[in-house]
């Protein structure tokens, strides 16, 4: 494929409704998506695109993001975890590593968060937790973890 058959397939994505978005990954992947963004499907779909046309990483840098992103820190700020202080509860949950992203649809608008040291990135400044973010967002008390989807709602 020429790098013009690319951005023009790249450029198309833009136009694209969520079902042909996600027909398109079916075809590239072989696989159904579980309830995702648009948004996000759109960009997994550019990428799946750019992989066939220039190759996947090579498996020493798969190694070492996989190295990397093992969770090998006991939970402090210098093993490159944060903890969000916003649950509340005695649940026990994975920690976050940093460079770690959250992405959640509201309202039409993209929110892409950063877990960074000393808390949570969102739009260049810093919270100490995903539920000042999730407040912030919506106008409105939310668990920030469960907002972004890393706990399901109780019921």
């Amino acid at each position: 494929m020429s790098q013009a058959r690319l951005n023009d397939q790249l450029n198309a994505l833009a136009a694209m409704s969520p079902a042909q978005l996600r027909a398109e990954w079916k075809m590239l992947s072989g696989e159904d998506l579980p309830n995702t963004p648009a948004s996000l499907v759109r960009h997994l779909v550019a990428y799946r695109l750019q992989e066939k046309q220039f190759g996947k990483l090579p498996v020493q840098f798969e190694r070492e993001l996989d190295r990397m992103t093992a969770g090998r820190g006991q939970g402090s700020p210098r093993s490159g975890i944060v903890e969000d202080c916003s649950s509340g509860s005695a649940e026990p949950r994975a920690p976050i590593l940093y460079g770690t992203r959250f992405l959640r649809e509201w309202n039409g608008k993209t929110i892409a968060v950063t877990a960074v040291e000393g808390g949570f990135d969102w739009e260049g400044q810093v919270y100490r937790s995903l539920s000042e973010i999730a407040r912030k967002v919506t106008g409105a008390h939310w668990s920030g973890p469960r907002f972004f989807g890393l706990k399901k709602a109780q019921g």
